[in-house]
């Protein structure tokens, strides 16, 4: 029995026994569900505390190393893993500012509004075959409909501070995301298109198994215009017009400091994080792995495709000079939109191909009759 297989039987187990034990106790199953999904997202939780807390000291080693420089060196010992945790706990205690002249509700709650969208996205997210809190047969279009929402929270922080610098950092950043929303999702459907459904898992399972190859290889257009397109969508560089520091200060979070300043962090990179566990697992197979990994255990396998994802990401902020907001705009609209138009219309004719050639081949044969 491999180690996978172990530690989806294990948290079965533990789920059973908690049913018999509510059930024991005389109460009814709602309990018992109730229960099982707050245990989820209290384990959900500390993933991505400690995934946040990983991915901030490898970015800074990262961007030290490709420019000649070490990075964190000291706090911690070994190259100052420890750093990341000084940060945190110097962000707990410093003084929480609001400008006199704010909003002072919106400015508080905006934070919280741009991170609990980025949660959500991990309850459709499959570690395991068994292991993922809401297999929900939408799954891939929640995540991009609970990303939608950041836009909302971003523009209030930017106005909300009541400085035009946020303000106008707050205006680019939505002009940007809804932009680069929709070749993200446009990217996906050719995918959805061949497995017929917007599972994960059923994702998943249509490129594990003998004959089967990973949709990267099949589908590189559309692997290649959901990364450029989630980059935007992270605010990363290029394409981190809404937080350029040499035009707007910081951008919509200039106003912010202490702990709602560490929220904002705290969004951007949980949103590197989902946006790299979706191309894994719509890309690069998920949790599946060829028979020789057997033994090692499906998350540990999504887990390393999700981090060579994030480590491309921070490749491409590093080597790449920011864009001009207005080729950053043009860029979106008369480039990326078009390919996954034309990627679309090709996967759909190669389907139709595909699956009744013959019939197909006839319509353009009396087509071109039609026209010549």
């Amino acid at each position: 029995m491999n180690l996978s297989y172990g530690l989806e039987r294990l948290w079965l187990w533990l789920v059973g026994l908690l049913e018999k034990l509510i059930s024991w106790l005389g109460l009814p199953y709602i309990f018992a569900y109730t229960l099982e999904k707050i245990i989820f997202a209290v384990a959900l939780l500390v993933f991505i505390s400690v995934s946040v807390l990983y991915l901030i000291w490898l970015e800074r080693k990262v961007s030290a190393h490709m420019q000649s420089r070490l990075g964190p060196m000291h706090v911690g010992g070994w190259r100052g893993w420890a750093q990341t945790i000084a940060d945190m706990v110097k962000l707990l205690f410093k003084e929480d500012i609001i400008p006199a002249k704010a909003d002072k509700w919106v400015h508080r709650i905006a934070p919280l509004v741009v991170f609990i969208p980025s949660l959500m996205g991990f309850l459709v997210i499959p570690f395991e075959k068994n292991l993922i809190a809401q297999d929900l047969n939408a799954g891939i279009l929640l995540i991009f409909a609970f990303s939608s929402i950041a836009v909302l929270a971003i523009i209030m922080g930017g106005w909300a501070s009541n400085n035009k610098y946020t303000l106008l950092g707050g205006i680019r950043s939505a002009a940007q995301m809804i932009s680069y929303e929709i070749p993200l999702v446009l990217s996906v459907v050719s995918v959805i298109m061949l497995v017929g459904s917007f599972k994960l898992n059923d994702m998943v399972a249509a490129q594990s198994g003998a004959g089967k190859v990973w949709f990267v290889f099949t589908q590189p257009l559309a692997f290649l215009l959901y990364l450029i397109a989630a980059t935007a969508e992270v605010n990363r560089t290029p394409f981190d017009i809404p937080e350029a520091e040499s035009e707007l200060v910081s951008g919509y979070n200039t106003e912010y400091s202490g702990l709602k300043y560490g929220f904002f962090m705290l969004s951007e990179f949980t949103n590197m994080l989902i946006v790299s566990l979706v191309a894994a697992t719509v890309f690069l197979g998920g949790w599946s792995a060829p028979s020789w990994l057997s033994r090692v255990p499906g998350i540990v396998i999504l887990l390393v495709k999700t981090y060579f994802i994030v480590f491309v990401l921070m490749w491409i902020r590093w080597t790449f000079p920011r864009l001009r907001v207005d080729r950053l705009m043009d860029f979106g609209w008369k480039i990326l939109i078009p390919l996954a138009f034309i990627n679309i219309f090709v996967t759909a004719l190669v389907m139709a191909v595909w699956r009744k050639p013959t019939k197909i081949l006839r319509i353009i044969k009396e087509r071109l009759l039609v026209i010549l």
